[in-house]
Order: structure tokens, then C-alpha cells, then sequence
């Protein structure tokens, strides 16, 4: 039996990892036994460039996504779908493999047990998603809309008059959490608490403070619990109460925290990257007044191209098995890369050779609520794109950073600058109700020659 950090795989003979000819000009290869560092500042530069090396081990290869933390990690799709789709070989429990690692790693807030639908299997597993897919159906469409447009309008109030801003720590950030705040059933005056909450989580520099952040969020979720037992309301909290499944109060509580986490951090990368798309590439630029390519096409790019979770779906299986030509242990983590999956039949079109991209990832436990992130994110772009029709990049694309993390593709900040709008402006402004919109009367107006681009002013 190999010891617990040992990767499970090694080149295959012939495999370029083994020899490269000078005609080859391939990258360095990493030794068979040495796992392929998935962090730090290179990786988060230019990921892609690693998959490309990984790929050279075949379908599944050794990677590190902490220190003393090792994983396999499956690059094919076929083979990604193949795990995916069998939960009868693959477990969602990662407790056994808890015993494993430090229990002070960082990725172990993304890999531990709970009692939700991310970590079950089986009726447990289905007894928790029905819960949150059938809550999820109670939120209608034009109302889900309706709440991003206001979203959206209150923190384009708040930066509106500025002329500039940082579209990750000032939007795409945000959005998610004003929306699960009020999809939640807390009021609009909450929503700071848990913005505040998430963020210490996510940017805490030392232990006390991400201690006090998780301390902050673990109050806010008791007190959303306490108020909807005292009184219920139409949302998602009340919902998961009132389910048929009967989720007790440690299910209930771990599953809204669940469906908080895993919509908040993709779902604001999904737009932040999706913004990057569409205010870099020219393609996009024209599609701020009229042009050919949507936010739809910018999300559809970034979701093959830079999905923002590029490497997850944690699995363990329940037996040594043999498994698309590597010996994977029984309970050792493999995790699937969407974005290495996606990238493989790479020929400049998305889709030209994989089928459908796997972002959302596949099988029993695929994300349940895509079409609601499809919306939000959609509409969170063309509303701020609407009210700001001449914003740009503040800076050269190739200046934009990448946060570092095994997990996520996510922008450090995307700073951007606009013709500044104010709320005593003519015509309809985000300042007014969240059924005001940007018409087209009074988009002309607010984009006649005092709103032309900053690049042609």
C-alpha cells in the first residue's frame, strides 16, 4: 500500500514525459513520482499551460493542490465523464481521506465532510438535492430578474459618480451575495454582514481573521435560521424548512451554507471573467451599443475556456480500481479539471470536438440550479453594460492578475472607467425603482457625444 501523499500514476512508456527530441521543443517534464504543483503565481498565470504538461501522463496524473496534499487529477473528457457518471465506483466522502492530510490545510474547507449534497451519496444524496432543486423551481424567472436588477442598481448607485471602478471588489463580487442574502429571505440591510463575512473568508491574512470571518458567517446563517422558524416567508429558507424531505436543523443549516458557497464564489467569477472577455477582446466592445457578440456569447466562451471552477468534483473510490489506465487506490482524492477536459480538442471553436463543455460538471451530482446562475450572471452583465455603455479597461489586458488557488480561475481585480452618471442626470438612471430600465430614448441621450468611449475622447 503507498503511503498517503504517493501519486498513483506515472507516464506511460513512450509518453514525451519519458525523452523529448530537440524537434520537440516540449516543456521540461516533471520526475513520474514528483506531483505537478497546482498553485502559486505560474499556475495562476497561464493554467493552461500545465494541463498541456499533465496531459503527457495520460488521462489521469499527479498533481499538488497544497503542501503535503496530493490529488489525482483527470485531464480527458471521456474519462472525466466516465467518473462523473459511475457513482457506484465513486464515492462523494471524503471523511476517510480527512485522516490523510493536515488538518490545518487550506484546501480543507473545500474537501471536508458535511451533511449536504456536495459530500452524499446515494439516497442521501438525492434526499438532499430534491430539497434544494425543488426550492429552487419556486423562484420565478421575472422575479429572479427582477431582483438582479436591483442588485445590480444598488451598487451601481454606489460607484455610479466615480467614473471608475473595480468590477471584481465592487461588482461581480457582490452581486452573488446581495442575491443569496435576499433569495434567503434576510432584508437588504443584512446583505453588508455577509458581504464583510465572505470576504474576511476569502482575503483574511492570518488565522484570527479568518477565525472572526467564519465566526461572523456562522452568526448570520444562525440568525437567517432563527428568524424564518419564527416566522416563514417565499424564500429558499423557508422552503428548505417546509420540504417534504424533512432536513433536520444540522442538514438544514449545512446546506444553505453549501448552496451560499458554491453560488457565491463561482458565480461572481463567472461574471468577473465574462467582463475581462468582453472588455478586452474588440469583438465584444461594439456589442456594448448594438453588435453582434452578447454577454450570452462571453459567458459561453469563459465557461470552455476559463471556467471559474477549473478543477474540482472531489471524488473517492470505494475500491483499488484500474481506471482508464492508472491504479487509483481506494479513497484517494481524484478531482476532474473542467477547464483541462474542455481545453483537449481545443481547435479555436468551443465545442468543436468535446460535446458539451463541463463547467457545471455532469452526472448525479452536476450543478442543480444552472439555468438560475445562467441568469443571474446574464443579467447582472447587461445591466451594468446598459447603464455604463462606453466602459472599458482601465489597464492593458495583459496587466490583469489571477487570484492563486488550485480550485478556481478567478480575476485579483479588473479595473475599469466610464463616462460617470449621476442621479439628477436626464432620462431613467439606476438611482430610480429596480423596474427602471436604460430604454433606448434615454440610452441615446445618456451616450451623445459628452458619452463618447473614453478611447475616443
Amino acid at each position: 500500500m503507498t503511503s498517503p501523499h504517493q501519486p498513483g500514476a506515472a507516464p506511460p512508456p513512450g509518453c514525451p514525459a519519458h525523452a523529448a527530441t530537440p524537434y520537440q521543443q516540449a516543456p521540461a517534464q516533471p520526475d513520474a513520482q514528483t506531483p505537478v504543483k497546482l498553485y502559486g503565481p505560474d499556475f495562476a498565470a497561464d493554467p493552461h499551460r500545465f494541463y498541456a504538461e499533465l496531459r503527457q501522463y495520460g488521462a489521469l496524473a499527479p498533481v499538488e493542490i497544497a503542501p503535503e496534499v496530493t490529488a489525482m487529477l483527470v485531464t480527458d473528457y471521456r474519462a472525466a465523464l466516465d467518473l462523473l457518471h459511475d457513482d457506484a465506483t465513486w464515492s462523494k466522502d471524503s471523511r476517510e481521506w480527512m485522516t490523510t492530510v493536515p488538518a490545518d490545510t487550506p484546501v480543507m474547507p473545500m474537501l471536508m465532510w458535511r451533511p449536504n449534497l456536495f459530500y452524499a451519496d446515494g439516497p442521501a444524496h438525492v434526499r438532499y438535492r430534491d430539497v434544494v432543486v425543488d426550492s429552487f423551481k419556486l423562484v420565478e424567472p421575472h422575479e429572479l430578474r427582477a431582483r438582479v436588477h436591483h442588485a445590480a442598481d444598488t451598487l451601481i448607485q454606489r460607484f455610479g459618480a466615480h467614473g471608475e471602478v473595480d468590477l471584481i471588489a465592487d461588482y461581480a463580487r457582490l452581486i452573488p451575495l446581495l442575491m443569496f442574502n435576499n433569495l434567503f429571505g434576510m432584508p437588504d440591510s443584512y446583505s453588508d454582514r455577509l458581504i464583510e463575512a465572505i470576504a474576511g473568508m476569502l482575503d483574511g491574512t492570518s488565522p484570527e481573521e479568518a477565525a472572526a470571518a467564519n465566526e461572523a458567517y456562522t452568526n448570520y446563517i444562525m440568525e437567517l435560521v432563527g428568524s424564518k422558524k419564527a416566522e416563514r416567508g417565499l424564500d429558499l429558507t423557508s422552503w428548505f424548512m417546509d420540504h417534504p424531505n424533512a432536513l433536520n436543523d444540522e442538514e438544514l443549516i449545512h446546506n444553505i451554507i453549501l448552496t451560499m458557497g458554491a453560488g457565491n464564489e463561482p458565480l461572481a467569477n463567472l461574471i468577473g471573467n465574462a467582463l475581462s472577455r468582453m472588455l478586452s477582446d474588440d469583438r465584444y466592445y461594439n456589442t456594448l451599443s448594438g453588435g453582434a457578440l452578447t454577454a450570452h456569447d462571453a459567458i459561453n466562451e469563459v465557461l470552455w475556456n476559463d471556467p471559474p471552477l477549473t478543477n474540482y468534483s472531489a471524488h473517492f473510490p470505494v475500491r483499488d480500481v484500474f481506471f482508464h489506465g492508472t491504479w487509483v487506490r481506494k479513497g484517494q482524492l481524484v478531482m476532474v479539471s473542467y477547464a483541462a477536459a474542455n481545453s483537449q480538442f481545443d481547435t479555436g471553436a468551443p465545442g468543436s470536438g468535446g460535446g458539451s463543455h463541463l463547467a457545471w460538471a455532469a452526472g448525479p451530482h452536476a450543478c442543480p440550479v444552472k439555468r438560475h446562475a445562467l441568469l443571474i450572471a446574464t443579467t447582472a452583465i447587461e445591466r451594468l453594460t446598459a447603464w455604463l455603455s462606453d466602459i472599458e479597461l482601465a489597464v492593458d489586458a495583459r496587466e490583469l492578475q489571477w487570484r492563486n488557488g488550485a480550485f478556481h480561475r478567478a480575476l485579483a481585480a479588473l479595473p475599469a472607467r466610464f463616462t460617470p452618471i449621476t442621479p439628477d442626470q436626464a432620462g431613467a438612471t439606476p438611482w430610480h425603482n429596480r423596474d427602471s430600465s436604460p430604454t433606448s430614448s434615454t440610452r441615446s441621450e445618456a451616450t451623445s457625444t459628452e458619452r463618447q468611449p473614453a478611447s475616443a475622447r
